[in-house]
């Protein structure tokens, strides 16, 4: 009867929505498996001896996991980015330094050439990058220039078929193993971050150098290392992108990496919870277990309950962007939101193991100094806010 109010609705089921597919399944489990066995138990050592897991890299090639997110005409598998999202993830649990690794090679130093690399540049460079005889890695921070990074001071000057380029960049991630480097230099001085190019840099260039990074908080068994550029000359072809485009590009290379991000600080978050879940039920104080303690059961809940709005957030933004729609937003909620709860779980796991939980003896404390790196890293915390807020406000 018109007019009446309903008593009754038929819920739509929105759970198989979120459910992963068969072969995303497949994916997250076999790393899950390979991660427990393999990587797991190196995670301390390589921390401890501030090196990079050479094997392992290895292994995670054999598996096809740089593959996953590209088109099988380049050796990949078509997996997409939530599949590959899922690896890092499952990595990032046990070891986070091996997850920035894949997240780094896959989202940063292979992705752009994907995108926006002419056709001959994908066919020479995106094979050997998913195979594995390559390594990626992606150069934007400068001395003076981070979070400002229109202030690019790296320039690209051409001359007849080459582009010759001066400067430096910094905190670059897996760049003492890398064979092409994603790199922004300045071609026009005049109009500011419009004059900003993107190129690919192979290792072998005249004129281009590796100095040794600085030591690090945390992921210390991910490589990193300074780019310097003194006259180094790379082909014409190997821009990425029209001339001047190139900041517009990193900003949409980083659009993607704030997923992968999100998906290493949220591996982090989950292995870090779950080290403190396994610890409060084994350990006892005041005549029972940890777990029976309601100030350590509200600190698991808190945990289990950011992890759950983490994981949704991220899964959320992956899946956005292998259906083609505009996750810039998304992506920045997701990397700002998952990283802020490593760094509450990882703490609070600390706190639920105590004096242990500040020794090397455990791996929370590791969790931990990896955890920060997530709200710096593709953007910090406070530019991801400014990404969200302009986003938000230009759609109001």
């Amino acid at each position: 009867m018109e007019g009446q109010l309903r008593t009754t609705y038929e819920l739509p089921d929105i759970r198989h929505g979120l459910d992963l597919t068969e072969d995303q399944g497949m994916i997250r489990d076999m790393v899950r498996e390979f991660a427990q066995s393999e990587v797991a138990p190196l995670a301390a050592k390589i921390d401890e001896e501030h090196t990079f897991p050479v094997e392992t890299w290895t292994r995670i090639v054999e598996l096809g996991l740089p593959g996953i997110p590209f088109s099988e005409e380049y050796g990949g598998s078509d997996g997409g980015t939530l599949a590959y999202i899922l690896a890092v993830e499952e990595l990032s649990k046990v070891c986070a330094s091996t997850g920035l690794t894949l997240a780094a090679h896959v989202s940063l130093g292979t992705y752009p050439i994907y995108a926006w690399g002419a056709e001959a540049l994908k066919r020479e460079y995106i094979p050997k990058l998913i195979s594995g005889e390559y390594m990626g890695a992606y150069g934007l921070t400068e001395p003076g220039a981070g979070s400002d990074s229109g202030s690019t001071r790296t320039t690209a000057v051409l001359e007849g078929d080459e582009y010759v380029l001066n400067g430096r960049k910094c905190f670059i991630t897996n760049a003492n193993h890398a064979g092409v480097f994603i790199c922004t230099a300045v071609t026009d001085k005049t109009i500011g971050s419009k004059g900003i190019s993107a190129f690919a840099v192979p290792r072998t260039a005249p004129g281009f150098s590796l100095e040794k990074g600085e030591i690090k908080l945390g992921m210390r068994g991910s490589d990193w290392a300074s780019l310097v550029f003194e006259d180094a000359r790379i082909p014409r072809d190997h821009l990425l992108g029209p001339e001047g485009e190139g900041f517009a590009t990193f900003m949409k290379t980083l659009d993607g990496g704030r997923i992968s991000i999100g998906a290493l600080a949220l591996g982090i978050a989950e292995g870090a919870y779950e080290c403190a879940l396994q610890y409060a039920q084994e350990r006892e104080a005041f005549g029972k277990f940890l777990s029976d303690q309601q100030a350590v059961q509200f600190k698991l809940a808190d945990m289990a309950m950011q992890i759950e709005a983490a994981r949704h957030l991220v899964y959320h933004a992956a899946r956005l962007k292998d259906a083609g729609m505009t996750y810039t937003k998304e992506g920045a909620m997701a990397k700002l939101f998952a990283s802020e709860v490593a760094m509450h779980v990882t703490y609070d796991a600390i706190q639920v193991y105590g004096g242990y939980g500040f020794s090397r003896e455990y791996p929370v404390e590791r969790m931990w100094r990896d955890a920060k790196l997530c709200t710096i890293g593709e953007g910090t915390s406070e530019i991801q806010r400014m990404i969200i807020a302009r986003q938000i406000l230009h759609s109001a």
